[in-house]
């Protein structure tokens, strides 16, 4: 469904009570980038990522197409960028019962600053009821960077709500796709150097595949599914070669 036909925002549900939110941008050597944000809906509704500031109209109407933004409790997101939390205050403001959700990291280096209300900070492997559904804070430090990042794992639809890993180019694509997402994602990588695997990325990467998911909830470009235990495991044997 398309809720702002001037900037190309829709909103699709990818899962029952899951839904993308996204927003084409065209970038300045005249490629297509999306920005992408998912939302939950249950007893305590969540928002993973919040768009930039300026885009927050755009992600403020989707949201609204689906159910009141004033019911919002939870507004999580990877890491501190501004297309992950940029418009986090606005919401707060419009969402009187919502507080931040992010890692322990983020909340001590940014987030306990930054925001208007204090954050709620999970450890690694804390999970949160929503109602219906839980979700699990999983930290991965640097994957594919800043210190603070992590993600959360959806458990009864299995969907993994990444943060940067898995970027596509483009500003047209399906909400949901079961094709290659990894061959575009390493020419994105290898054109822009956002990723820089260390010692530590295997084991980050181990503990995503544990999760076994069935959708992988891409913050740019598709989201995937299938079994993205097993993409996971391709991407990993490209990023740290044995």
């Amino acid at each position: 469904m398309i809720t702002n036909a001037a900037a190309g925002t829709r909103v699709d549900e990818i899962r029952e009570g899951l839904y993308r939110i996204s927003t084409p941008m065209a970038l300045p050597n005249g490629g297509g980038f999306t920005m992408n944000q998912f939302l939950i809906v249950d007893d305590e509704p969540l928002l993973w990522h919040t768009g930039p500031r300026l885009m927050f109209d755009f992600t403020r109407e989707a949201i609204a197409a689906v159910m009141p933004v004033e019911r919002l409790r939870h507004i999580g997101f990877s890491h501190v960028e501004a297309d992950e939390c940029g418009a986090l205050n606005q919401f707060l403001a419009m969402a009187p019962n919502a507080a931040p959700l992010c890692g322990q990291v983020a909340a001590m280096v940014s987030v306990g600053d930054m925001a208007d209300r204090p954050p709620r900070a999970l450890a690694d492997g804390d999970e949160l009821s929503l109602g219906r559904r839980t979700v699990r804070w999983l930290d991965t430090p640097h994957l594919p960077h800043n210190w603070e990042s992590g993600y959360l794992f959806e458990t009864s639809t299995r969907t993994l709500l990444c943060g940067d890993i898995l970027t596509q180019p483009g500003g047209d694509h399906p909400p949901l796709t079961s094709g290659d997402i990894i061959g575009p994602s390493e020419g994105m990588r290898a054109a822009m150097r956002y990723f820089a695997p260390n010692a530590e990325t295997p084991g980050q990467f181990d503990k995503l595949i544990a999760t076994d998911p069935l959708v992988l909830a891409c913050m740019h470009g598709a989201s995937w599914e299938g079994d993205a235990a097993a993409l996971l495991t391709r991407y990993k044997t490209i990023l740290c070669p044995a």
